[in-house]
């Protein structure tokens, strides 16, 4: 896969971007972001994330026998930092904070051409839209009865009376809803089953967010983005055991 331009190396590399379509889902960087290619020899593949300002920058550092820090940021947002066998944890965090800019402004620039080039959505019968990571073709029929189901590898939407796309997207939205109610419900159960003893298990809400994937108050209380649900589910795995973590650690400091 190409590299973005401009991606900041130690020895001055550059690496790097090209685009990324989604439906409705925010334009952040992906919460867990995976590494996409790699040399064959490198450790096991781990989130991260620091803090530059107001905002986060999550990314995926792995370790191999190379002798320089290096960051790429790929089309579909993803961050990734190689790095010496032997660079300490601090000192990766360290390389990406000083390049922090760079990687937001690149981010910026990514979604500005995602914006330009996604055309908006119509709502039409075989329109793709994304579920669980993949990309799925809407099948769309006029009923008695409006309904919205996944059948056979196709999203299926029957409206009542004419088959408009306000009709469509009210019953896709509504869709989403219900399936993130039942999989945010038992991904958090299962991701609690591997926290340490003491932490407890939170209520939860949904919401469509724009600048967070998901967050938890003073209260205990969680609250996870709708789109997660378009993501893979490593993605909300990530976002739930990181909010969960803040049971414990409240800031994003080097302890959390």
């Amino acid at each position: 896969m190409n590299a973005s331009p401009g991606a900041p190396s130690q020895k001055g590399r550059r690496s790097g971007p090209a685009k990324r379509g989604e439906r409705n889902a925010p334009r952040l960087p992906l919460p867990f972001p995976p590494i996409l290619s790699y040399n064959p020899v490198v450790t096991e593949s781990l989130p991260d994330l620091v803090r530059f300002d107001t905002s986060e920058i999550p990314y995926r550092y792995c370790r191999s026998s190379r002798r320089t820090l290096s960051i790429t940021v790929y089309p579909d947002l993803t961050v990734v930092v190689r790095a010496p066998m032997r660079a300490k944890t601090t000192e990766i965090r360290e390389f990406v904070l000083t390049h922090a800019l760079w990687i937001l402004k690149t981010l910026q620039k990514l979604e500005s051409r995602a914006v330009e080039k996604q055309p908006a959505p119509q709502y039409r019968n075989g329109e793709m839209h994304p579920y669980l990571g993949q990309m799925y073709p809407l099948d769309v029929h006029t009923g008695h009865m409006a309904s919205a189901t996944f059948l056979s590898g196709r999203i299926c939407i029957t409206t009542k009376g004419e088959s408009t796309a306000e009709k469509v997207r009210k019953l896709l939205d509504r869709w989403y809803r219900t399936q993130a109610e039942v999989i945010f419900h038992e991904r958090l159960g299962a991701c609690h089953r591997r926290m340490q003893e003491g932490i407890p298990l939170p209520p939860f809400r949904i919401r469509p967010m724009k600048t967070r994937w998901g967050s938890l108050s003073s209260h205990g209380s969680m609250t996870l983005n709708l789109w997660l649900v378009t993501m893979p589910l490593a993605y909300l795995d990530y976002v739930i055991m990181h909010e969960l973590c803040h049971f414990t650690f409240k800031s994003h400091g080097p302890r959390f």
